[in-house]
């Protein structure tokens, strides 16, 4: 099974750029046209949150007329920007969420090797993450009801401290809880996220949590306290997460046009120098 993890699209209304800057729409499009040339098609595309930037109807609806430009079937989870009650509007058809309350999910079809959980970790008017009493009740519920099925689960702001102080500052409130949940469950793979758009991995509770780049704009990479919130116009990208039947390998892609690809060797076989 091949997962792409497309992550903070930020997606504005039409005419205007993130930051005065940053066309995320026009990026979101040339990703999704770098997954239709991958050799191998994902089988789901799945986004980890700050769909959209402000939590609007035209937003997400200009982010469902792009992915339905795709045939890869796609999940979404809500980041800090995004509007539960809009996504709803905007995506009355998305499997497995529940018609009220949190935007959390468990997906798995028959055909698939691996059980995905789609965690809530929005906490409305404010930019760092929650995973309340419920929240994480409702996640232990959920990997006992399956403690032999391989899981991969999904959430928008990663569980643990990153070193990039303003993005620490807006981290998760209850990642103390999540990791002793993720300490009884060995049956987690992975653990993917977004928020920090960066390709960052840790270890919480005793399993591997991985977050995405942005498929847009990148936070300037500086490990310190206080490092001043900035970002960068670095190669933006997406990750594939491949499970193999022995577990999950994750490639970083980046969605940048380049040139290639070459071959190593020549028509007879001789190494080209």
């Amino acid at each position: 099974m091949l997962i792409a993890q497309l992550s903070d699209t930020h997606i504005k209304p039409a005419g205007r750029l993130a930051y005065q800057r940053v066309d995320t729409t026009a990026l979101l499009d040339q990703a999704l046209a770098h997954l239709k040339t991958l050799p191998q098609q994902p089988d789901l595309l799945l986004l980890t949150g700050d769909l959209v930037d402000a939590g609007s109807a035209e937003e997400y609806a200009r982010l469902r007329a792009q992915l339905e430009t795709v045939t890869i079937p796609w999940l979404l989870i809500p980041g800090n920007h995004d509007d539960r009650e809009q996504m709803r509007a905007a995506f009355p058809a998305h499997p497995w969420v529940p018609a009220a309350g949190f935007w959390q999910y468990v997906a798995q079809e028959s055909h698939w090797p691996l059980r995905l959980i789609g965690l809530d970790t929005l906490n409305p008017g404010q930019s760092g993450g929650l995973l309340c009493e419920e929240r994480l009740a409702w996640l232990a519920q959920q990997l006992a009801a399956a403690p032999a099925t391989p899981t991969l689960v999904a959430m928008h702001h990663p569980p643990f401290t990153t070193g990039i102080g303003h993005m620490d500052d807006i981290g998760l409130t209850g990642r103390e809880a999540f990791g002793d949940i993720l300490a009884a469950h060995p049956q987690v793979q992975l653990v993917i996220c977004g928020h920090l758009h960066r390709n960052i991995r840790a270890t919480v509770g005793g399993r591997a949590v991985m977050t995405a780049p942005s498929t847009a704009h990148t936070v300037q990479l500086d490990i310190a306290r206080d490092a001043a919130p900035m970002f960068r116009m670095e190669p933006p990208g997406y990750l594939l997460h491949w499970w193999s039947g022995e577990g999950l390998v994750t490639h970083q892609v980046f969605s940048e046009p380049t040139e290639g690809p070459f071959p190593f060797f020549d028509e007879g076989g001789q190494l080209l120098l």
